[in-house]
């Protein structure tokens, strides 16, 4: 790899030499301008506004722009001038915990790498250093024209260096959360729990760019001159959360089904929740709500010739069993009833009687008295 700054990492007294290599690499596409009337290119020439002419890079400079418009050139002889203790240096200003670094401030990645032979040896004792303080390194160095701040650690064997923006650069988060008071309930966190739970953890090496896949897959298409099939979209309802708990349970069914969770799981749920109710009828063969209901062998019976003479013959004795359970039911019912009536006549003709030897036994009082 090619290195793109060289310089040493100051460690107190100990001077390192290394070479700065560009530890992350830009994969996206880039698209060019081009006049749609003829598909020529678009180009920007960098032209004096006092002369309107084109200048060249050896031409251009550095100026400031004041408040007022004023333009005050900065040569770069002026920039050298200045006293940057950092400008070939990294210069480590202390050793602090990971979790100290708000990786807020995190920027570019750079590889360390010893410069030369001599640099070995004070290289490794950093690098093992900084593994077995379990800490990383603090630094300061300048590149293209600037000071900077810098976080160097242990990746493999290698020492890592991430940009880092100065702490005055970091916006506060005011405004951005949100205004009203939001209330979420125990039930939503579990939920969200086992989300996080069902998605797990990923390989990251496993993840990568769809998007540049599929412009690189559009490109080659026009390139061949074939057809450009539109590809479907995927509607997920634009982020509109109508409820929340469903919104969670369905993310956790589509996350367990991704993995191949759901299927089996799903199905020993279903098996175990399920419960069947009959339907009630009515004395008039009716449902609660008003409709006729059908028997299971009515539905299930063919409308053949066979088949209905077999169901007669079968269910024959069925049908003679519930006349006779029918007959015994009248004649119950009818002695019954018989019996009743004859303890009621028995009773009307036992007050007849009594009410008869009343009334005769009233004259007799009143004759004898």
């Amino acid at each position: 790899m090619r290195s793109i700054w060289n310089g040493a990492i100051s460690f107190g007294l100990v001077s390192i030499p290394i070479k700065l290599v560009n530890a992350t690499e830009n994969h996206s596409i880039h698209f060019r301008q081009i006049h749609l009337a003829d598909g020529g290119r678009i180009r920007y020439r960098k032209v004096c506004e006092l002369d309107e002419e084109e200048v060249t890079g050896g031409e251009i400079g550095k100026a400031y722009e004041d408040a007022d418009g004023t333009m005050i050139p900065i040569t770069d002889e002026d920039l050298a001038q200045l006293p940057l203790p950092t400008a070939k240096t990294i210069e480590i200003v202390a050793f602090v915990p990971a979790d100290e670094i708000d990786p807020l401030q995190m920027d570019a990645a750079y590889y360390l790498s010893a410069n030369g032979v001599p640099a070995a040896k004070p290289y490794t004792l950093l690098r093992e250093a900084l593994k077995r303080s379990n800490k990383v390194a603090v630094a300061k160095y300048a590149l293209r024209g600037r000071e900077r701040l810098g976080m160097l650690r242990v990746v493999d064997d290698v020492i890592a260096m991430h940009g880092l923006l100065w702490p005055d650069e970091i916006r506060a988060p005011e405004g951005v959360a949100p205004d009203s008071d939001v209330t979420v309930r125990d039930a939503e966190l579990d939920l969200a729990d086992a989300l996080m739970d069902t998605l797990g953890e990923v390989d990251m090496d496993s993840l990568h760019d769809d998007y540049r896949e599929a412009v690189e897959e559009l490109i080659a298409a026009k390139a061949s001159g074939e057809a450009v099939q539109p590809a479907e979209s995927d509607d997920s309802g634009g982020g509109k959360v109508i409820d929340l708990i469903a919104a969670l349970e369905s993310s956790v069914r589509a996350a367990k089904k991704s993995r191949g969770e759901g299927d089996e799981n799903e199905a020993e749920n279903e098996g175990d929740m399920a419960d069947v109710h009959p339907i009630k009828k009515t004395a008039s063969g009716k449902t609660a709500s008003g409709r006729t209901t059908k028997t299971a062998q009515q539905k299930s019976t063919p409308k053949s010739t066979g088949t209905k003479k077999s169901t007669a013959s079968t269910s024959s004795p069925a049908k003679k069993t519930a006349q006779k359970q029918k007959k015994t039911t009248a004649k119950s019912t009818s002695s019954a009833s018989s019996k009743s009536s004859a303890s009621a006549k028995k009773q009307t003709s036992t007050n007849a009687r009594s009410t008869t030897k009343k009334k005769t036994a009233a004259p007799r009082k009143r004759a004898s008295a």
